[in-house]
């Protein structure tokens, strides 16, 4: 599935350790759904999260954000339309690289259970049939430069997150991701609380290719439209998905 970036303004995160809405098709309105969180996550509900979504709007783009490798299988792969891996630049380094390492280690190991069991392996190595499986996947996952700035979120937490950064870093890090790493997304994440729209203005005036992304306390229209008017591509909306359904409906763009 090809991603038209252009037309996404409003992003679902679904996180598969929480209980779902009962009618799902309170997701029509929303372009694109990323599924992961920091808590209680497991490849079982991540994959029961992702056939709800698809058997409620088989449609809809769904992306796997998942934050350990061990939540990545070859079932969640073959489930999700793309994997999403965010490098977090105000985190420790195992969430900037390590992890990265970590998921490309055990791609690169083990590609029978990920890819498949009739893939070949030699030792650590990987044939010429592994590694053109390997490089077939790797042409569907995503990267995101994420900045994480409530430092009371499980989310800091969990990436050895440490301190908030200042509108410029923000732009720092906006401009690092697409003219340096060339990730597709740059993700702006408050966690549950609203930062407002100066860091979507920082970042705003340095990216032309990247989407750029905001969540965090977006629970009305109004703030919904600050922070695309800052210059957002995307809003992301997640707690209210889950905990008041007609409150998230409010979120998506007219």
């Amino acid at each position: 599935m090809d991603i038209d970036w252009d037309g996404i303004t409003h992003v679902t995160k679904i996180d598969p350790a929480k209980s779902l809405p009962a009618d799902l098709s309170v997701l029509e309105g929303t372009d694109l759904v990323l599924v992961g969180g920091s808590d209680d996550v497991t490849e079982a509900n991540t994959l029961e999260a992702i056939a709800a979504i698809d058997d409620a709007v088989p449609s809809l783009p769904v992306f796997q954000e998942p934050y350990s490798s061990s939540h990545v299988s070859k079932s969640t792969i073959e489930a999700a339309d793309y994997l999403s891996v965010p490098a977090v630049y105000n985190g420790d380094r195992e969430h900037f690289v390590g992890k990265h390492v970590d998921l490309f280690t055990e791609v690169g190991s083990k590609p029978e259970a990920l890819l498949g069991a009739s893939l070949p392996v030699v030792g650590d190595l990987i044939s010429s049939k592994g590694a053109d499986a390997v490089a077939d996947l790797a042409t569907n996952v995503v990267g995101e430069g994420y900045v994480i700035q409530h430092l009371e979120s499980t989310a800091a937490a969990t990436s050895g997150v440490e301190a908030t950064y200042s509108p410029e870093q923000v732009a720092g890090a906006a401009l690092a991701t697409e003219t340096f790493y060339s990730f597709p997304i740059f993700y702006i994440e408050y966690s549950g609380t609203y930062g407002g729209p100066a860091d979507v203005e920082a970042a705003a005036r340095y990216l032309e290719e990247t989407a750029l992304f905001y969540g965090g306390g977006i629970d009305s229209r109004a703030k919904a439209t600050e922070i695309l008017e800052a210059g957002a591509d995307a809003i992301v909306v997640g707690d209210c998905f889950h905990d008041d359904p007609e409150t998230f409906r409010e979120t998506i763009p007219a």
